[in-house]
């Protein structure tokens, strides 16, 4: 480490779900002023077309949660630490917002262990991008007065206890990186006895040009042509506020299903796990 002469500064960027008209004012000028910019698979190309500097290096460092390729978060860590040692203005760019289901712990960890200093810029979260490209207020007066934000990717997450507690609960419910446990939030829910009245809205892909929303009774879930592989990334919406989508959506599905956002490649990977410096973080 005692080649480095100059640190330079870290930052942590939420670059919203999806829409590049959602990033932040604050957001786009640091990417204007990057050095380097580390991004997430769930980022518009053209958030990086239109607000990063053509002298700036990009480089891809996403995730598909099981479904191909993903960078080691011990390989992220590296690159944002050997990059903002060499003097350089690192924006490392999250989709959705920094701090709601991220690893960002792992890279504030990273980042206070070699005393680099760095700023934490939030954006706008799946929740609420789906939510307001919906129609679906999260919380609204005779519906619901709480929202609580949730995963499921693998069974140990929730307890037996906890699914009885949400069935019950009047808060609308929003499971993020849903698309491969739908079916299964749903079974958990009405094994429970969730009140019929509650609906669930899955939400493809919010805010981009390939939105799609589907809204469904969760006793008839499972029997629906929605109970395919739901292209990533999704989110689910369960409570009574979603019965208002009907009423109050302002923006129809997209014409195509295809992906938005690129998948993360092996080879991307490769290239940029030999281009490191730093042996270990």
């Amino acid at each position: 480490m005692s080649n480095y002469q100059k640190t330079g500064k870290v930052i942590l960027v939420g670059a919203g779900p999806g829409d590049p008209g959602l990033l932040t004012v604050k957001a786009a000028r640091f990417l204007e002023k990057a050095d380097v910019v580390l991004v997430d698979r769930l980022v518009s190309p053209k958030i990086i077309e239109e607000y990063v500097s053509s002298h700036a290096e990009v480089i891809p460092v996403g995730k598909q949660c099981g479904r191909g390729a993903s960078t080691p978060q011990q390989l992220i860590n590296e690159l944002i630490v050997e990059n903002a040692l060499q003097g350089k203005l690192v924006v490392r760019l999250k989709g959705g917002d920094v701090s709601v289901f991220s690893n960002v712990l792992d890279e504030l960890k990273a980042l206070v262990e070699y005393d680099i200093p760095y700023e934490i810029i939030p954006g706008i979260t799946a929740a609420s991008g789906a939510a307001a490209f919906a129609g679906i207020p999260l919380t609204a007066r005779d519906y619901s007065t709480g929202v609580r934000f949730l995963t499921y990717y693998k069974s140990e997450i929730l307890s037996d206890e906890y699914w009885k507690e949400l069935a019950q609960t009047d808060d609308t419910l929003v499971f993020y990186m849903s698309a491969d446990s739908a079916l299964s939030v749903v079974e958990k829910l009405t094994s429970n006895k969730i009140n019929a009245e509650k609906l669930i809205a899955v939400i493809e892909q919010a805010t981009t040009p390939n939105q799609q929303v589907t809204v469904s009774n969760l006793y008839e879930f499972p029997f629906l042509p929605i109970n395919r592989k739901l292209t990533s990334p999704s989110l689910l919406i369960i409570g009574k506020v979603v019965s208002l989508h009907e009423e109050f959506k302002w923006l129809e599905n997209g014409l195509s299903t295809e992906e938005y956002f690129e998948p993360v490649t092996a080879k991307l990977i490769e290239y940029y796990s030999g281009k490191r410096k730093l042996a270990t973080v």
